[in-house]
């Protein structure tokens, strides 16, 4: 059956025919109405929407309660007729059936509620908030179906009647916004809901609501956000998902609803601990399933429509509140993103998606038989062949040939999302009134060395406080955690730093229960946790200090890819407008943006998956792409900003400049502009310390980068921004030969392409300056005996950066090298590298090959080897004298400056 592809209309009289057998209620409809048929025969071809739906409303009188009553009520038999026959005869799909209930339900609540309140203020006046003195109106909030766009044939619909303001009403005759809300709400529940001659529009249910059925009928904002936040349950979380409100169209107020409820639902953490609260949500249903033999119940029974429905909910609950994107109803819709992003296999997403088509269409079937609530698979045989009919099939058989392997196939997924956890086995060891001799025993059979300190950690930490105070789900989520991890770690050939480092993390995360939830929930996710603690102290210190980053372990699919900066900016760029003008949480989207791309790279680099090089270079391009979007926030909100784009550039020194960029380097900024505007300078200052403190700043989410701007013309003393002509000037007249050199690693990283432009012609043509060589050669050793003056090393170990033969030597021959002979070979100018522009000075005849092939060889180890030590946060990096064989630098830095 093919239902999402309509197929041509057939002879009109056989479609009423075949939806006559396939509908009691439509056969019952048309016979108490035969003039009905005429009118369906003018419009069953027409797709029924909003718009058409209200020109059938305006032919209907509805000049009092009783006619508006008869007029609503009318409307449902034209739509329900008109949708029956077009989705019997395979003339729409389950969207256009889900919208046109959701439409006729959305249109017969504004109707009824426009008149209801016309009626009460013509006798108790308008409605008036005693703190903003502006009028009040109801706000009617649909939930469930309704909320999501997918409303059934013959559904309830799930309402709250909230407004915005207590106050009371201006007419001769008060009343208090309460009362008067509560009569409105009444009116039109009746108007809607009450069974009359005609029928009924739609059965209104008001348990959704604050307190259920023994709360008030209405309630103001401050009322709901106060129960929300004291006492909303986390069932709740999950009904307001599709909160919508429904009336009136286009609330003035619906944003400060949504704004009030949206932290209720979506946490601004990752919320793991919604899968247990889900889990038993679904266990309490299954119970009642089985209690009530409800097995053959499409919606609740096992692979029934509501496990796809909390599949796709799980995870708005868990990532909504980081994620915008994923605040959006339909559930199908849902799912569909929850593949693009890769939570889920797209090949599982896609017969979910197929599974609740057919599972929504045979609900409606069942429904249209009678115009009954029902989703009960019949067990009357004539019933069974009918409901075969209406849904395609030749028999029941055929249908359950089809229908039992979706409904299994969505029951095994649901156990692979919500099924039992893992489960990883008591530990005999690890108890509460485990002595530390126990622990140690436990510990060295393990191969621990350092049972003694481990031991007294495991107890310090049980016995701590903090895991005292945990609640009873925390606690025994790290009983099962403990054992685990200390058996993971066991297994590597770091153990007992491994062990170390988990407890520290352990600590770190002990009263954020979500942290725990996900390890929980997630045992695959142990293992790679461990591997990269023993890896690295650095890696540990930075999970520890921002442990949001443990879900980047989940997916390794995307963990240990090479990022696509092209796509990553994107991203960023829809993350942040999704907080658009939001500061603060535009400074923790671009922070947690920053740490998960970090994380990832530095999870690639423990693997053996980047050279160093590339790493440095990921790294790099990481920093052009925050300092992007941080300079187009900046001047976003810039107070004085006079043109759209700013003409303004960043540019980047040091580490950055040289794209040797590592996991904790700071940022070596220098900012220049072009702009004639007269007050350019101070408009262009402000944005650069804005720059600086949006960089900067510690947020809850930590901090970007540590930013150092002294490299600026006249240094600390000098201006912040400098104009392209004021910093062309410099270089050429002021500037000392360490700006110089500084600026052989100088490029543009952000902002104004043609600023950036202007700033690269100046660096050429500063760089090709012809200079008094032996006055540069003194100037350079000079400024490296005052470097190796102010980090003085009495160790007895060499130093790998600062002591001669170390890197920053390599670096200051490179240095002199570019500024000695650019002049004559432009080519040196190229920002290239420590190791290209050796190569380079090579094959020019500028140093000797054999000598640069070993500088080459030394460098790529001595960075190699910073790089291993500063990830054990071994600083400063120092090793035996013995080690490292730093002739060939030696003899190069004599080769250039003689042997001072």
């Amino acid at each position: 059956m093919n239902t999402e592809n309509p197929r041509p209309p057939a002879d009109f009289d056989q479609l009423v025919l075949h939806a006559r057998r396939c509908s009691h209620y439509l056969a019952r409809l048309l016979d108490a109405e035969p003039q009905l048929l005429d009118w369906l025969r003018g419009q069953y071809l027409t797709p029924c929407d909003a718009d058409v739906m209200q020109g059938w409303s305006a032919a209907l009188p509805a000049a009092d309660e009783e006619e508006l009553s008869r007029a609503l009520r009318q409307l449902r038999k034209r739509v329900m007729l008109h949708v029956l026959t077009r989705d019997l005869n395979g003339l729409s799909g389950l969207d256009e059936v889900m919208r046109s209930m959701t439409a006729l339900a959305e249109l017969a609540v504004r109707r009824a509620q426009a008149f209801a309140m016309r009626t009460l203020t013509g006798q108790f006046g308008q409605p008036i908030g005693a703190g903003s003195g502006l009028p009040q109106e109801l706000l009617v909030i649909g939930m469930g179906k309704l909320g999501g766009g997918e409303l059934n044939v013959s559904s309830d619909i799930d309402l709250i009647f909230v407004y915005p303001e207590d106050g009371e009403t201006g007419g001769p005759r008060t009343l208090s916004n309460h009362e008067f809300f509560n009569r409105l709400g009444r009116k039109v529940i009746a108007l809607i809901n009450d069974h009359t001659e005609d029928g009924y529009v739609f059965r209104v249910d008001m348990r959704l609501r604050p307190y259920g059925d023994s709360g008030p009928l209405t309630m103001s904002f401050a009322a709901l956000e106060e129960y929300l936040v004291a006492q909303g349950r986390e069932w709740e979380r999950y009904a307001w998902i599709k909160a919508r409100v429904i009336s009136p169209a286009n609330c003035a107020c619906t944003q400060e609803l949504e704004s009030l409820a949206q932290p209720f639902v979506f946490r601004k953490y990752l919320d793991f601990g919604a899968f247990d609260s889900m889990r038993k949500l679904h266990a309490q249903i299954r119970a009642e399933v089985a209690r009530r033999d409800r097995y053959q119940n499409i919606k609740l029974g096992p692979g029934g429509i509501r496990e796809i429905e909390f599949i796709a909910q799980v995870f708005q609950l868990i990532r909504g509140g980081r994620d915008a994107r994923l605040r959006i109803r339909p559930t199908r819709q849902v799912l569909q993103l929850l593949a693009l992003d890769g939570k889920l296999d797209a090949q599982v997403v896609a017969r979910l998606d197929s599974s609740y088509v057919l599972l929504r269409n045979l609900e409606h079937r069942l429904q249209y038989l009678d115009d009954q609530q029902t989703q009960e698979l019949p067990q009357d045989a004539r019933l069974q062949a009918t409901i075969a009919e209406a849904m395609g099939y030749a028999d029941y058989d055929a249908l359950l040939a089809v229908l039992s392997p979706a409904r299994e196939f969505v029951s095994q997924q649901f156990e692979a999302v919500f099924g039992a956890k893992q489960e990883i086995g008591e530990s005999t060891w690890w108890r509460s009134d485990a002595a530390a001799s126990e622990l140690e025993t436990a510990l060295a059979k393990l191969g621990y060395t350092e049972g003694n300190s481990l031991a007294a950690s495991l107890l310090q930490f049980r016995n701590g406080s903090r895991y005292q105070q945990l609640p009873e789900a925390s606690r025994q989520r790290l009983d099962t955690l403990v054992p685990r991890l200390a058996e993971l770690c066991a297994g590597t050939t770091n153990r007992d730093a491994a062990l170390h480092r988990t407890l520290a993390l352990l600590e770190a995360i002990a009263r954020r229960a979500a942290y725990l939830a996900f390890l929980a929930e997630y045992p695959q996710v142990l293992p790679r946790l461990v591997r990269l603690l023993a890896a690295s102290a650095w890696a540990g210190d930075y999970l520890t200090q921002h442990p949001i980053l443990l879900d980047e372990l989940l997916d390794t699919r995307e963990l240990y890819v090479a990022p696509d900066w092209m796509a990553l900016d994107a991203k960023l760029a829809a993350q942040l407008a999704a907080h658009d003008g939001d500061t603060e949480r535009e400074m923790d989207a671009l922070r947690q943006f920053q740490q998960a791309q970090t994380f990832q790279l530095l999870a690639m680099d423990l693997q053996g998956l980047l050279p160093l090089e590339k790493l440095s270079d990921h790294l790099s391009d990481l920093a052009d792409l925050i300092l992007k979007h941080v300079l187009q926030l900046c001047w976003r909100d810039a107070r004085k900003r006079h043109r759209d784009d700013a003409r303004f550039a960043i540019i980047a020194y040091g580490k950055l400049g040289g794209r040797e960029l590592g996991y904790a380097s700071d940022l070596d900024l220098v900012f220049l502009y072009d702009d004639e505007h007269p007050d350019a300078g101070e408009i262009y200052a402000r944005l650069a310390q804005r720059i600086n403190t949006m960089l900067s700043s510690y947020t809850s989410s930590g901090r970007l980068y540590e930013v150092d701007l002294r490299l600026r013309p006249n240094g600390e003393s000098g201006l912040l921004v400098s104009s392209i002509a004021a910093f062309d000037e410099y270089q050429r007249q002021h500037a000392w030969a360490w700006e110089h050199q500084a600026l052989t690693r100088a490029r543009f990283c952000a902002g104004d392409q043609s600023v950036g432009a202007q700033f690269e012609r100046i660096r050429i043509d500063v760089l090709r300056l012809p200079r008094d060589i032996a006055k540069l050669k003194q100037e350079v050793v000079e400024m490296r005996e005052k470097m190796h003056d102010g980090h003085p090393n009495t160790s007895g170990l060499f130093d790998i950066k600062q002591d001669s033969g170390g890197m920053v030597d390599v670096e200051f021959i490179v240095q002199f090298i570019v500024l000695a002979h650019s002049a004559t070979h432009p080519e040196l100018t190229a920002n290239r590298g420590n190791l290209a522009l050796l190569e380079t000075a090579a094959k020019l005849g500028l140093i000797d090959a054999g000598l640069s092939q070993k500088v080459r060889e030394l460098y790529r180890e001595l960075r190699r080897l910073q790089h291993q030590m500063r990830l054990n946060n071994q600083t400063p990096c120092r090793v035996p004298p013995a080690q490292m064989d730093t002739a060939a630098v030696t003899a190069l830095w004599a080769a250039q400056f003689g042997n001072d």
